[in-house]
């Protein structure tokens, strides 16, 4: 297989290795998503790692003026980084190349599947959750072109030629997780490539060797450790941190109130009142800066429950 080794993606990890946090400009942040920085902060931070920020903006619903307002909420709870954040808009080229590759190699294949085919695989009776069952994988030549003239001027996914079926990996937070590998996607139907493609790819590149992120994307892991297996890179360390969500288990969204740094703040919260809420929803009462955060952090003590918020200022919020 005509993919840099090993120590090509070893060559990357410099010292310690190093954490990441990788949000999406799409909106500000709310509570969670500040919570989980300020932890995989310090967790990097703790074993003396390094921690860059990466801008996850292919996403159609990417902003350009998220980005700033993003980096000066984190820096406002005094999250530092050690390198210019990377913006995934920035390195086509870089995906571009390992996906021709991983053609050239015959491991990938188009799926002409429309969005109410994949929604009825779902919803089958013994398909287990999220996974694809391989319809397009064997295709004809034939096969393949009676598909794309079903759908003219539309673009294919591209799905990647997996040989496992489960995948088992140790988790920091939860333990052990086994998880379903299928045939995922790297490339989507609008041409922009995967998140499983894209993260992994940018993780093997910067020296990734923690990664501290929300549980709900453990489901995910799987499938990227068997890539990372496939191109050689080294697998991180993978913590999965419990979600913040409202009083009623959902996600945090507008009509819970106050969720974002600059609606605490209008409601006369500053910065470090916040960090005192986050560290103390985690177990750490009277830490009012980042500082104090890092010096009584222990990440054994991380909880796997999640944090409800219970609303500030929820009669002010839009409908």
């Amino acid at each position: 297989m005509d993919f840099p080794d090993t120590a090509f993606w070893q060559a990357k990890i410099c010292g310690a290795g190093a954490g990441r946090y990788a949000p999406s400009p799409s909106g500000d942040l709310h509570l969670g998503n500040l919570r989980t920085a300020l932890l995989a902060w310090a967790y990097a931070r703790k074993a003396g790692k390094n921690f860059y920020l990466r801008i996850e903006d292919l996403d159609t619903r990417s902003r350009p003026l998220y980005v700033d307002r993003q980096l000066h909420d984190l820096e406002a709870l005094g999250i530092t980084w050690d390198a210019t954040p990377i913006k995934q808009s920035e390195r086509q080229d870089f995906y571009d190349h390992y996906f021709q590759e991983l053609q050239g190699q015959d491991l990938l294949y188009p799926c002409y599947c429309t969005r109410r085919e994949l929604a009825e695989i779902a919803s089958a009776p013994h398909t287990p959750p999220g996974a694809y069952p391989g319809i397009c994988r064997n295709l004809s030549p034939e096969e393949r072109a009676e598909r794309a003239a079903a759908r003219p001027g539309r673009q294919v996914a591209w799905r990647l030629r997996a040989e496992n079926q489960h995948l088992e990996v140790h988790d920091k937070n939860l333990g052990l997780y086994c998880g379903l590998v299928d045939d995922f996607v790297l490339k989507r139907g609008d041409g922009v490539y995967s998140y499983n493609f894209v993260s992994v790819l940018d993780d093997g590149d910067m020296g990734i060797t923690q990664i501290v992120r929300g549980d709900d994307l453990l489901p995910s892991t799987p499938r990227q450790v068997y890539f990372q297996q496939l191109l050689g890179i080294p697998r991180p360390e993978y913590c999965h941190v419990p979600l913040v969500l409202n009083m009623a288990g959902q996600r945090l969204a507008k009509r819970d109130g106050a969720v974002t740094l600059s609606q605490l703040r209008d409601l006369g919260l500053q910065a470090a009142d916040i960090v005192q809420l986050l560290a103390a929803s985690l177990g750490w009462e009277e830490v009012r800066s980042s500082s104090e955060f890092l010096e009584v952090f222990t990440p054994e003590q991380i909880s796997p429950v999640a944090w409800r918020w219970p609303g500030v200022g929820a009669e002010k919020a839009p409908e």
